[in-house]
């Protein structure tokens, strides 16, 4: 029996921590060696880089969540203060030895800040459990359609592995959600 590596990698609401869980199935015939986790934030060539070296280590079961400082986006004020993780494609890929034949490798769209926002544009409907005004009816249904965006955006990118296709979705998606803020438009 052979490794089998899988990473859990939820959506969340904080924009300060991407939370990453080790959901592999190891074979007890084979042993454990040099985990290691690369996380490649949107825009940049270098990934982090995480070990059995690395505190806290990278072992088999791990779940940890990840900082700005910890991805090397932050420099400053680490512990302290937490800056906000982009939304965007992170390349993550997670690999046993020999590390260059059993590894994993997922793309996760993060869109935890159009997300945000988005909720907050649901909250400022006000809805009834009632049918709504036509008004708002209207603005109830170009949210849905925007939702409807964002989730054809991640599937696209983490499930169809159509990169550019899923963030031209989510670009536009994020286009509508500036819009309804917009009076003049």
């Amino acid at each position: 029996m052979k490794h089998k590596l899988s990473l859990y990698i939820p959506d969340t609401t904080n924009d300060w921590g991407l939370n990453i869980q080790d959901t592999s199935v190891y074979s007890d015939l084979i042993p454990i060696s040099c985990p290691t986790l690369q996380i490649l934030p949107p825009g940049f060539v270098k990934a982090a880089t995480f070990n059995d070296t690395t505190i806290p280590a990278i072992a088999s079961g791990f779940s940890r969540n990840f900082t700005a400082c910890d991805l090397g986006l932050q420099t400053s004020s680490c512990g302290s203060q937490y800056n906000c993780l982009p939304d965007g494609i992170y390349v993550i890929k997670y690999s046993v030895s020999p590390n260059d034949v059993v590894y994993v490798e997922y793309n996760h769209l993060r869109i935890t800040k159009a997300l945000e926002k988005y909720y907050k544009k649901l909250c400022e409907l006000e809805l009834a459990p009632c049918d709504p005004p036509k008004e708002k009816s209207d603005k109830l249904h170009e949210l849905l359609k925007i939702k409807g965006y964002l989730d054809a955006a991640k599937a696209m990118v983490e499930l169809c592995h159509e990169a550019k296709k899923g963030m031209d979705l989510f670009n536009f998606a994020v286009k509508l959600l500036d819009k309804l803020d917009c009076k003049t438009c």
